[in-house]
């Protein structure tokens, strides 16, 4: 998830938390943690800003220290952030039987899109997706037809189907094959969650996929 600024802490994954959506306080036991400020009359996001404040913080549940920049006059609180360290990385669980280039390729779209460059993420996702099928024996035919086999095959279902067309591959052939754009980072949170169901899909009951596959003559032999 992207870092909120809510009541002058942040909220964010912690990385020394597994990922866990924690707060960043500004304080320790009542003492500020600390900060640099930066004055001079400026704009950002088309609102003018008297200083720009980089405060400390510390996560509330490991102690873990990030970093705030904050754009504000004389109300720290009423500030807007503009970015935050660690990178906040909303990790989402997949299988331990998907394979390890598909998950590394997973996680680094998870990565992209942590940083805000949602066009990558949406591209890496979509790549996901295409070498999943590919992995499994669907190598005929462009994308949307992949993903219709395996609708047709039963590993999918009909709206996992319309939802992996519309928020993975469509998003991502915009990245790839249209004119640029600004992708929203609601269409990238859905891209990366139907992206994890695909694998669930795939590889949550290894066997019976399996199984079916090597019915519809999509593998000779287990992968």
């Amino acid at each position: 998830m992207k870092p909120e600024f809510v009541n002058a802490n942040v909220r964010a994954c912690c990385p020394d938390c597994n990922g866990a959506l924690t707060t960043f306080e500004v304080s320790y036991k009542g003492k500020e943690c600390g900060s640099v400020i930066v004055v001079g009359a400026h704009e950002f996001n088309e609102k003018k800003y008297s200083r720009v404040v980089y405060k400390l913080m510390r996560c509330a549940g490991c102690g873990r220290g990030g970093l705030a920049k904050v754009h504000c006059n004389n109300q720290f609180a009423q500030g807007e952030l503009e970015s935050f360290s660690p990178i906040s990385i909303e990790h989402l669980n997949v299988p331990d039987k998907v394979p390890e280039e598909i998950k590394a390729e997973f996680h680094e779209a998870e990565l992209c899109a942590s940083y805000g460059t949602t066009r990558a993420a949406s591209a890496l996702f979509r790549s996901v997706l295409e070498k999943t099928l590919k992995e499994n024996g669907f190598t005929a035919g462009n994308l949307e037809q992949k993903i219709d086999e395996a609708a047709k095959d039963g590993i999918i279902t009909k709206s996992r189907q319309q939802r992996v067309h519309k928020n993975i591959r469509i998003l991502g052939n915009d990245v790839l094959h249209d004119d640029w754009r600004e992708i929203r980072p609601d269409e990238v949170n859905n891209s990366h969650r139907y992206a994890q169901r695909i694998l669930e899909d795939f590889y949550d009951d290894r066997e019976l996929v399996k199984s079916i596959l090597v019915q519809k003559n999509r593998i000779s032999v287990s992968p």
